[in-house]
């Protein structure tokens, strides 16, 4: 296949399945098991019955020999089942005409040697009659090496196809359920999450598939219901700030003079920073969720960041607290931590009556940020919810102009991405207390 642009897309080589490839290994396996198992049976076989041959020659030699030397033994009184050729003084005796064509040999050696077309095994000895030598038959042995090879060469093909018959049927009534996952499975569409994966109820490895799953399209529909919240109540958020601009922008133009040049231009630039700030957080969001743009984590006084928020308030006219700021340093990135501790004092700024209070202070692993506000608090079953982005509370400590809504949520995933953490209890005072944890460097 080519594109447009000319370049030619790579060809995806469709594989085997798993079924097929487990039942070809496997065949290949027993095939080499089979096949190395019956050449060893059969060289086996043959060892053990030429060696019985073998025992049987030098018996036999040992036995005529000694009768030979007495010199009153008649080679011909020896049955067919051997040969025997005897070279003495007088000549040389046999006890069958084929005993004639015997090879003479060096002693203490058995060699294979043919006659009239038939097989032997055959030795020679030195004895006082002359030289003697002795052949046994070994046919039989042949025969049965042939008749074990004829058996095996039919067996071992038939067993092979067996298994992997067998092999091929265990394979598919096993991966069928992983089948039928995988059909339910390819059923599921976005708008469908819902669905979950029936694995049959086994407690197996299929069981604990089907498990894992729908854990995972439980974990996917959290996500995309967390996610189109998040975009509905962005889009909630930016709609309000644009509204705003156009409203006062169409009242500008309908009734010219009903609103002056400055109050056009503070509404716009007013709702404009909302919605720079808005869309900035929007965006470090989008990037701490991604585990991007954390930047190099380095050892960070967090003392000096309280007490830049310090002077920072003070100069908004905030009243503040700070005499529990003691030295405590943390490894993360610099801005990102100013920027969880401005949004916990913006935060408490908002909604303080009176007073904001800061503290820092190095607790064993940690160091722990407080800020406190003398505000009206937060209901406990509230407190978890303060940390969601866009979210709106019940109580008078809702969202209010000041706000965009995913500041608390900006300094929760900031604590979280440098292994910390943040929480919110009840202050002395009667207002919120944020604690905000971070690990400890040490100098």
């Amino acid at each position: 296949m080519v594109a447009e642009t000319g370049a030619v897309l790579p060809h995806r080589r469709r594989g085997h399945s798993i079924r097929t490839r487990v039942t070809v290994v496997a065949v290949l396996v027993v095939a080499l098991a089979l096949g190395a198992g019956s050449i060893a049976g059969v060289l086996l076989l043959r060892r053990s019955l030429t060696d019985g041959v073998v025992v049987s020659l030098e018996s036999d030699l040992d036995t005529i020999g000694d009768r030979v030397e007495e010199r009153r033994f008649d080679i011909r009184s020896v049955g067919d089942e051997v040969l025997v050729r005897l070279r003495g003084h007088d000549g040389i005796s046999t006890n069958d005409e084929d005993a004639q064509l015997l090879p003479e040999l060096a002693e203490d050696r058995i060699e294979r040697v043919t006659i009239d077309g038939d097989s032997y095994l055959a030795a020679s000895e030195d004895t006082d009659a002359g030289l003697l030598t002795v052949a046994r038959p070994v046919e039989h042995v042949d025969e049965a090496v042939s008749a074990a090879t004829g058996l095996l060469a039919f067996a071992v093909p038939l067993a092979i196809a067996l298994i992997g018959l067998v092999v091929w049927v265990v394979s598919g009534r096993a991966l069928a359920p992983v089948e039928r996952l995988r059909r339910q499975v390819d059923q599921i569409d976005p708008a469908d999450l819902d669905r979950r994966l029936d694995g049959g109820g086994a407690d197996d490895e299929v069981g604990r598939l089907a498990g894992t799953m729908n854990r995972m399209l439980d974990r996917i529909e959290a996500a995309q219901r967390t996610q189109r919240q998040f975009v509905s109540d962005a889009s909630h958020e930016l709609r309000s700030p644009l509204a705003t601009i156009r409203q006062h922008a169409e009242v500008a133009t309908v009734h010219a003079g009903s609103i002056s040049t400055d109050a056009l231009a503070d509404v716009v630039l007013h709702e404009g920073a909302r919605m720079q700030e808005l869309v900035e957080g929007l965006l470090l969001l989008a990037r701490l969720d991604e585990h991007r743009g954390l930047g190099t984590a380095v050892p960070v006084d967090v003392d000096d960041l309280a007490l830049a928020e310090l002077h920072r308030l003070r100069g908004l006219g905030v009243r503040v607290d700070a005499g529990g700021v003691s030295p405590g340093r943390a490894r993360g990135n610099e801005v990102l931590l100013a920027r969880a501790l401005r949004n916990l004092a913006d935060n408490a700024a908002r909604h303080a009556r009176t007073a904001v209070t800061l503290r820092v202070q190095a607790e064993g692993p940690w160091v722990v940020v407080e800020v406190e506000d003398d505000g009206g608090g937060i209901a406990h079953d509230q407190r978890e919810r303060v940390f969601e982005r866009f979210a709106r509370l019940d109580e008078g400590r809702a969202r209010d102009e000041g706000g965009s809504g995913l500041g608390l949520a900006i300094v929760r995933e900031i604590a979280l991405a440098y292994g910390g953490s943040v929480s919110v209890t009840d202050a002395a005072s009667g207002g919120a207390r944020f604690v905000l944890m971070l690990p400890s460097t040490a100098e």
